[in-house]
């Protein structure tokens, strides 16, 4: 199926093949884009759905449905996002509540729909796009695993304590206090993504997880979001002031289901990892778990990330004024020149399949996600991926070292 969805700033419908039609979601389709989403994912998503395109700060204009006449038969949603490295803030999109209707499968809608959103977010100025998606399904629109999703770990037993413990549903009015806490865990991380001041708004609101908080002499000391009680909790974006509100947190969610089997989120060097080290199971992991990465425009990525990369250089020490940084992705390259101040903007030149040979670096466009934003490095790429390798063994180790990340998403990647 052929399309041409219309500009991501414009409100004009755009026909697709079969007599459907490609336009911005309308208020008139709220109640089939929830039946739509809860028939294909959870029923839950229908009221996520809600809380987004009915927020000031989201909007009608972040959905778009495909429609057969009156009938809506796919969707999804562009969210935006703020994804930080090395203190810089890069603007980037992430894709969700994407549904297509059973009857409708195989025409290429939902491809559609994420040229759609891949167009908003460029006309919104995002410079990557960040998701949790089905394996291997989203690598057909350009998305790379990049980034490792912390390990969920068993608690084989409760930390002691006295008394009733100090938790409770959060308020909207804990929200303050609950992103700071969240800011403080993720100021230990290379790479983090917070949640937007929206999402926490419509956290409070939905039902697939619950937002609970620690309170102590009346302020909020710890925070954590945890699954509805079953046969297992999963208690997950975890943040505490000390060592002792994270036993006190882990305690209370224990406490709110004694029968169920729990499980919590490792961040790794935060405050709550150090605090239940000793309660849990440390499994080593059965299967590899990232969130997926788009660079759409590697020049104007690297262009946002010039002064990152200068700090890297002049940290690492390696002098290299008047030379260029080269990096080839093979069918393209890019030059970065350094200069005595600085790096100069990229430029961008056709393919070069030996970078080697001028001490560049080479990496298949299909890793570079991982390299910019994952836990290996150019040194780690190097040793696993043929496709990535460094003539300037040096130079590009200091551009390139391994980071840790931190990402939090509408969604629960458990």
């Amino acid at each position: 199926m052929t399309a041409t969805p219309a500009s991501p700033a414009s409100p004009v419908p755009t026909p697709l093949a079969d007599g459907l039609v490609l336009r911005e979601a309308r208020p008139e389709d709220l109640d089939q884009i929830g039946a739509l989403l809860a028939e294909r994912g959870e029923p839950a998503d229908a009221l996520d759905h809600r809380l987004v395109v009915e927020d000031p700060d989201a909007g009608w204009s972040a959905c778009a449905v495909v429609v057969d006449g009156d009938r809506v038969v796919s969707t999804a949603t562009l969210l935006d996002e703020d994804v930080r490295i090395g203190g810089m803030h890069l603007p980037a999109g992430q894709v969700e509540l994407v549904a297509t209707d059973r009857e409708y499968e195989g025409r290429g809608l939902v491809r559609t729909l994420m040229r759609w959103a891949h167009d908003r977010s460029a006309a919104r100025g995002h410079v990557i796009q960040a998701m949790i998606g089905i394996p291997y399904f989203y690598r057909l629109f350009g998305y790379e695993y990049a980034i490792d999703i912390p390990p969920a770990l068993t608690v084989h037993t409760a930390p002691p304590g006295e008394g009733e413990p100090a938790l409770r549903a959060a308020r909207s009015s804990d929200i303050p206090a609950m992103a700071a806490l969240q800011e403080t865990a993720q100021n230990r991380f290379d790479v983090a993504m917070p949640h937007s001041e929206a999402r926490w708004r419509w956290l409070l609101a939905h039902e697939a997880s619950n937002l609970r908080v620690v309170e102590r002499a009346g302020a909020v000391v710890a925070t954590g979001r945890t699954t509805p009680p079953d046969d297992e909790v999963l208690l997950a974006e975890a943040a505490a002031l000390d060592e002792a509100s994270a036993r006190e947190l882990l305690r209370g969610v224990a406490a709110s289901a004694p029968d169920s089997r729990m499980r919590v989120v490792h961040r790794a060097g935060t405050v709550t990892a150090a605090a239940w080290q000793e309660f849990l199971v440390h499994e080593p992991p059965t299967q590899a778990e990232q969130y997926y990465v788009r660079v759409p425009d590697v020049a104007a990525l690297l262009d946002r990330l010039r002064p990152l990369l200068w700090h890297r250089l002049t940290t690492a020490g390696p002098d290299r004024t008047g030379r260029d940084i080269v990096i080839s992705t093979f069918g393209a390259h890019y030059r970065i020149p350094v200069r005595a101040d600085g790096l100069g903007r990229v430029v961008t030149g056709g393919a070069m399949q030996g970078p080697g040979a001028v001490g560049g670096a080479a990496v298949a466009p299909d890793h570079l996600p991982a390299l910019l934003f994952g836990p290996h490095g150019i040194e780690g790429l190097t040793r696993i991926r043929p496709d990535v390798y460094a003539g300037d063994e040096e130079l590009f180790q200091a551009l390139f070292p391994p980071v840790t990340a931190d990402l939090l998403s509408y969604y629960l990647p458990y």
